[in-house]
């Protein structure tokens, strides 16, 4: 019997190493680095002077537009803002939420409808009258008494506060256009004559139209005026002769690098007070979309779904 003879492995490992030994050396250099930028920006902090450390605390200090529309017009509204932001242009809803304050806003740029009504009430609530707030821009007018000496175009000791509020809401704009209308009754100036209420229109409309273009911080708006003179006969009470100032502003269709302008939208509706205020956005938003999926509809499957609707609840049909 042949002697069985003994079967030898032999296994060889090589251990081969990925560029480098492995990316695990990256990440160490990749946090060196960034501890070592972080020491470096703290003893350069420390040599400088007290003005510049100040500035330094007053950028990071300074809330953001969007923490600015958080503390002044409430939870919904800068939900409905962001939401927005984020749905139309993303990289300009984060580009915002590090912009400070000190910047002028371009209320025209806000996105949200609701936001530029909110703003106005929160800056201009004591001054402007009649405002309206429309997809393209918003209108307002102030009362002339505001600003001028009755019956004249020479400024009161109001002018000039009423003027930086103005400035307030115009100076931001990019790509849009001011219309301003200087509104003025025949029987409210001196003489009563139509020569005389034309001239004073003029005067106050150029007085108005000037501070506004120079507190302008953009070449791509324009400014253009109008006066109104009416006659109302019989009319003595200086309280029924009220002349005014109308601002309309207005988004220019295109911008100055031929972009399409975006409107001012608005997303929430009534508010239900039966809901906290994250579960009536989450509500809200779904209404808006049901409403445009069901915009897309034949006419016919609309009216479908709202004999559905009416069906399921009886009361409805009662009323």
């Amino acid at each position: 019997m042949a002697e069985k003879k003994q079967t030898i492995v032999i296994k060889k490992i090589i251990v081969q190493g990925g560029g480098g030994h492995g990316g695990s050396w990256k990440v160490a250099l990749a946090d060196f680095m960034t501890a070592l930028m972080a020491f470096f920006l703290v003893m350069w902090i420390v040599g400088q002077s007290d003005q510049t450390k100040k500035a330094v605390s007053d950028y990071f200090s300074t809330p953001s537009v969007i923490e600015y529309n958080f503390q002044n017009f409430g939870v919904e509204l800068t939900l409905e803002k962001l939401f927005l932001d984020l749905l139309n242009e993303p990289l300009k809803a984060f580009q915002s939420f590090m912009e400070p304050m000190d910047k002028t806003p371009n209320l025209l740029d806000m996105g949200s409808a609701k936001v530029v009504a909110a703003y106005m009430a929160d800056q201009m609530n004591d001054v402007a009258k009649n405002v309206v707030v429309s997809p393209e821009g918003f209108d307002f007018d102030i009362p002339d008494y505001m600003l001028f000496e009755r019956g004249s175009s020479q400024p009161n000791a109001n002018f000039v506060n009423v003027m930086d509020k103005i400035k307030g809401v115009t100076a931001g704009l990019k790509d849009a256009e001011i219309k301003l209308t200087s509104g003025l009754f025949i029987q409210s100036v001196p003489d009563g004559t139509l020569m005389s209420a034309n001239r004073v229109a003029s005067q106050r409309l150029d007085i108005v139209r000037n501070k506004i273009a120079a507190s302008l911080e953009s070449s791509t708006v324009a400014v253009n005026g109008a006066i109104s003179v009416k006659e109302k006969r019989g009319e003595v009470d200086p309280k029924k002769l009220v002349g005014f100032i109308r601002v309309k502003i207005a988004q220019k269709e295109l911008t100055s690098d031929g972009q399409k302008q975006r409107k001012l939208d608005s997303l929430f509706g009534d508010q239900r007070v039966d809901m906290s205020v994250y579960d009536n956005f989450v509500h809200q938003v779904s209404t808006r979309r049901k409403q445009e999926a069901q915009s897309k509809k034949p006419l016919r499957e609309q009216v479908d779904d709202e004999l559905k609707d009416a069906a399921k609840s009886p009361s409805s049909l009662t009323e």
